[in-house]
């Protein structure tokens, strides 16, 4: 092991020393690495570095039967259980896995890295970017099948098993334009013609507008900014009225969906939960910079949404009524949005 390595590793156990309950991404924060950096340090010892064949890992993951799967960012934590059921990975843009449980868009372009993990009687698959950010993580239950995981493992492992890993640094977003750059008229024209939102992004693309800024540009009545103290009631009112909700979350190599129903909420320190048998999400309310009510014309009747960003304008969490292609937007989430806006 390298003297950087071993330095690592030793401030890492001092760190850990310090506060036993520490996790990596904060460990990793505090000692200006990545997670990755930090991981790789315990090669060897519970974890090991597998060939970056994400695909081919991935289809195999059904094997598993029911387990975890971790999605975050900065600001809130996605975790579902289920099986990794109908993989798709046909197209080059986003790679899919759509069943009711595990629910996955995909963005492979901006994944690097994996491992397995043994940390005592804990196993996971943990993804990263090129620049060692944590992406995506898949831990064993108790109803897993523990022995494909060794088959994946080791049908997987790669032949160089050093600890020293080739980053990158990933480029800064693009400066947002001044608004008197942006055709106005024209976006706010395309916005109101839109008949699916999975075209929205294309069009905020076209017109040369971030996200939030398309939010600020938007036509009348289409959007509506609220208070960031809201959102905590989207969770509460969707769980008081038993009503199905879709939660987004992701970051810039994927995104994670949970369909159904929010049952048991509750506060710790400044995280607002979600603690349901096979959901949680965990959501920093200290890190809400805003909070948008969103509305898009669809095919099949309006589509409204709960966007939510953290300050430098990156999503955060995202919220619609649970729906389907072909089918209208439940009622019960329109009167819950209608109630957000008084």
């Amino acid at each position: 092991m390298s003297t950087l390595v071993n330095d690592l590793k030793e401030k890492w156990e001092a760190l850990k020393a310090e506060n036993p309950h520490l996790r990596i991404r904060n460990a990793a924060d505090q000692l200006g690495v990545s997670e990755a950096e930090l991981l790789a340090t315990n090669l060897g010892e519970g974890v090991t570095v597998l060939k970056p064949e994400f695909q081919n890992i991935l289809t195999e993951i059904e094997q598993l039967g029911k387990v975890m799967a971790l999605t975050r960012n900065d600001e809130c934590v996605h975790e579902r259980k289920g099986t990794y059921l109908n993989g798709d990975f046909s197209s080059p843009h986003a790679q899919l896995f759509v069943g009711e449980d595990i629910d996955l868009r995909i963005f492979l372009n901006h994944w690097k890295f994996v491992f397995s993990v043994v940390e005592g009687d804990r196993k996971s698959f943990q993804f990263f970017g090129k620049d060692g950010l944590a992406l995506h993580k898949i831990y064993l239950t108790k109803d897993s099948n523990e022995a494909a995981f060794e088959i994946i493992v080791e049908k997987f492992k790669a032949e160089d098993q050093t600890p020293v890993l080739e980053f990158e640094t990933v480029a800064p977003k693009a400066e947002e334009k001044a608004d008197s750059e942006i055709d106005v008229e024209g976006f706010q024209k395309a916005w109101t013609e839109l008949k699916d939102t999975h075209d929205f992004f294309m069009m905020t693309r076209k017109f040369g507008v971030s996200r939030t800024q398309a939010l600020r540009l938007a036509p009348e009545g289409f959007t509506k900014k609220i208070d960031s103290s809201k959102v905590v009631n989207v969770l509460e009112d969707a769980s008081e009225k038993e009503l199905p909700i879709m939660i987004f979350v992701g970051n810039r190599g994927i995104i994670q969906i949970h369909t159904g129903n929010v049952k048991k909420t509750l506060w710790h320190q400044q995280w607002f939960n979600v603690m349901d048998p096979d959901f949680n999400l965990h959501l920093d309310v200290t890190k809400i910079a805003e909070a948008w009510i969103v509305k898009k014309p669809t095919e099949d009747g309006e589509v409204t949404a709960i966007e939510v960003f953290n300050k430098e304008g990156d999503f955060i969490v995202q919220f619609f009524g649970k729906r389907k292609p072909g089918i209208p937007e439940l009622q019960e989430w329109k009167d819950l949005v209608a109630d957000l806006e008084k």
